[in-house]
């Protein structure tokens, strides 16, 4: 383990992870709504958002993919360090993180009727995270509301398999936004 894995997590653990916690919520209840998070700073390739989602999601009982942009020994490092969590393939994933390109298309449990929840988060690595493009309607949103997003099919198929279904958490920097499996997308 690199020396690197030691240092970038949460400088206040309990208070950080909070924010942070806070923070993840507020966008999850919110589709469209985008939050800055801070407190931890993971390696390259992983955006500080991204970074702060699995210090804040994340715990040994949590199986983690990585894409393999972002399948590297220094976030494989930074990850178990820090939080535990073990990594997996696509089809044991809670959590995945990756660009839209490598994410889209792989095999990621969709939950069952019995246990809808036991589906995957895909983290979703962007350029830049706007309220502009698509427009969102649904549970949290008071009319509508507009997010950038990689296309519109495959959110708007994801969200006809409710209640099973993955979610999407957005990440750009140290920007967060969310897409729950509830969200009409247009």
């Amino acid at each position: 383990m690199q020396a690197d894995a030691l240092s970038g997590g949460f400088a206040n653990a309990p208070i950080d992870a909070a924010h942070a916690f806070r923070h993840i919520m507020q966008v999850m209840a919110e589709p469209g709504r985008i939050e800055t998070v801070t407190g931890g700073t993971p390696p390259a390739p992983l955006s500080q958002a991204a970074g702060i989602v699995l210090l804040t999601l994340c715990d040994p009982e949590t199986p983690v993919f990585l894409a393999p942009s972002r399948d590297k020994k220094a976030v494989r490092d930074w990850i178990t360090f820090h939080t535990g969590a073990p990594f997996c393939g696509a089809g044991d994933a809670a959590f995945a993180v990756g660009t839209w390109d490598e994410l889209t298309g792989l095999p990621f449990p969709i939950g069952t009727a019995e246990y809808p929840d036991r589906s995957t988060t895909l983290i979703v690595e962007c350029e830049a995270i706007t309220n502009t493009d698509a427009t969102l309607r649904g549970p949290g949103i008071k009319d509508s509301a507009t997010l950038s997003l990689p296309e519109t099919a495959a959110f708007q198929a994801n969200a006809k398999l409710f209640p099973l279904g993955l979610d999407h958490i957005l990440t750009a920097g140290d920007q967060v936004a969310a897409l729950p499996r509830t969200t009409k997308v247009s």
